[in-house]
């Protein structure tokens, strides 16, 4: 039932949100780092390596993002937003650009608080193996309990015309954030007209992932809003000249095992048959124990006593010195 999947949905902590930046911290740091990233040792394939309490990254069954086909069924209901307006804080965390806002959305019987709204590029999710140019996630906590985390995933598709108003409205403001760890306010707020009106008349998927950055905590509800919102060209190249690419490689198939594991076997794999294929050739050519080394019987030539049987000569016969003996019938 919905209401017991939102209530199983609780084990990820709300300090491990993506985006979760406090600029004290920063300070007494230094210069802004970040802790994973999309590329190399600090990319996907080694975010379990970065950190102990990474470890569901690699070994988690049920991980974000996915590609939703049949086996995702329908939300049963639409969540219900109110975001009133107000300024709002537009950060560049390296790994994304983010939109610190407050809201509640009502779902499942719970209210959930909007903490703020992140994007990917190009998609994470994807639909029968369709993928889109970007993705934004509004992330949510539970009001009741902050464990509980639902992200409300909206995709993007390019378009001729104006950018919906969660990506028009900030465009604007992107020269200001274009180092890491830069941040501005929008004045006013953002728009959330256009996602309200999608919500309501698109078909909602529904399951339950993991967080698709570090530390990959599971329990987490999706909600991803099966209609795609518009971007223009404009934009999205703006976007993504800051945000550049971070994506989660496509996750395994809910309840399997975990696509790095998966991938970990094939390696072994591969390295038993390099090895078995090495240790075949070396014991081909290895002489048995005490039995002298074979000499090419091409290099050799014929042994004494060989008995040679001519089929058929081919062209001008070659003067060539044999020795042989005849037996007579």
């Amino acid at each position: 039932m919905l209401f017991t999947t939102l209530l199983l949905a609780g084990t990820a902590s709300a300090s491990c949100l993506h985006g979760v930046y406090k600029r004290a911290e920063a300070e007494a740091e230094g210069p802004f780092q970040s802790t994973f990233g999309y590329e190399g040792t600090f990319g996907p394939a080694n975010w379990a390596g970065l950190a102990p309490e990474n470890s569901a990254c690699s070994l988690g069954s049920k991980q974000s993002p996915i590609n939703l086909d049949s086996a995702v069924t329908l939300a049963t209901e639409k969540p219900v937003l109110d975001i009133p307006e107000q300024n709002s804080k537009f950060l560049n965390l390296n790994t994304t650009i983010e939109v610190e806002v407050n809201g509640t959305t009502t779902f499942g019987g719970n209210q959930f608080r909007l903490a703020q709204y992140h994007i990917h590029t190009p998609s994470e999710h994807r639909i029968a193996g369709e993928y889109h140019p970007l993705e934004v996630h509004m992330v949510h906590t539970g009001v009741a309990d902050e464990s509980q985390i639902v992200v409300l995933a909206l995709l993007f598709e390019m378009s001729v015309n104006t950018s919906d108003p969660v990506i028009a409205g900030i465009t604007p403001h992107l020269s200001a954030i274009t180092t890491p760890g830069a941040e501005t306010e929008i004045e006013g707020g953002i728009d959330f007209a256009g996602v309200v009106a999608k919500v309501a008349e698109s078909n909602i998927m529904q399951y339950t992932g993991s967080l698709t950055t570090p530390p990959c905590s599971e329990g987490v509800t999706f909600l991803i809003v099966e209609s795609p919102l518009s971007i223009n060209v404009a934009d999205y190249n703006a976007i993504k000249k800051i945000v550049k690419f971070n994506s989660r490689l496509t996750q395994n198939v809910l309840d399997s095992d975990n696509i790095l594991a998966v991938g970990s076997r094939s390696i072994e794999m591969a390295k038993a048959a390099v090895a078995a294929g090495a240790n075949s050739t070396a014991e081909e050519a290895a002489p048995a124990e005490g039995e002298a080394p074979a000499a090419s019987a091409e290099a050799a030539g014929p042994a004494s006593g060989s008995t040679i049987t001519v089929s058929e000569l081919l062209g001008t016969p070659l003067a060539t010195p044999l020795l042989g003996v005849v037996p007579k019938a």
